[in-house]
């Protein structure tokens, strides 16, 4: 099944895909590789996600923030490529969790985004290399960024 058909079949709602905060490319696109900048947890209404882990936010609450971050990124990737089903397989993710130095659960925080992208390309595809650690803040104050490498359709 298709990336595009996946998301329609779990009725998933995408947020708007973000304006960059920055200076850099929201995804670069080298060889077959689409490398995608780090993205935090916006809302359907546009609003984003705040908190740090630990301290006014719980690990639940994070793992859900985690996820998202999946369904923000999976919107600045169909803007960008036009659809997601130009996406083969995920292949590196790397996520970021503003936490308090006690905290140290950051995998389980970080697999509120990786259960997505498994629901998506499934068990294959949609798993990765992956980090998961602890920051002692994030841009914007929010409780998780994550950053991915996707392999390209060929």
């Amino acid at each position: 099944m298709s990336a595009e058909a996946r998301i329609a079949e779990l009725r998933l709602e995408l947020p708007p895909a973000p304006k960059p905060g920055g200076i850099y490319h929201p995804v670069l696109i080298v060889g077959n590789l689409a490398i995608v900048s780090g993205h935090g947890p916006l809302r359907t209404d546009g609003t984003i996600i705040t908190g740090k882990v630990g301290d006014t936010m719980t690990e639940a609450e994070a793992h859900q923030a985690a996820r998202q971050v999946g369904l923000t990124m999976l919107a600045t990737l169909r803007r960008e490529l036009g659809s997601l089903d130009r996406i083969h397989r995920l292949v590196k993710t790397l996520g970021m969790v503003n936490a308090t130095p006690d905290f140290g659960n950051h995998p389980q925080v970080i697999n509120g985004f990786s259960n997505l992208m498994v629901e998506i390309w499934g068990e294959t595809n949609g798993k990765g290399a992956r980090s998961a650690v602890g920051m002692g803040s994030l841009p914007s104050n929010i409780p998780v960024e994550v950053e991915t490498i996707f392999e390209l359709v060929a």
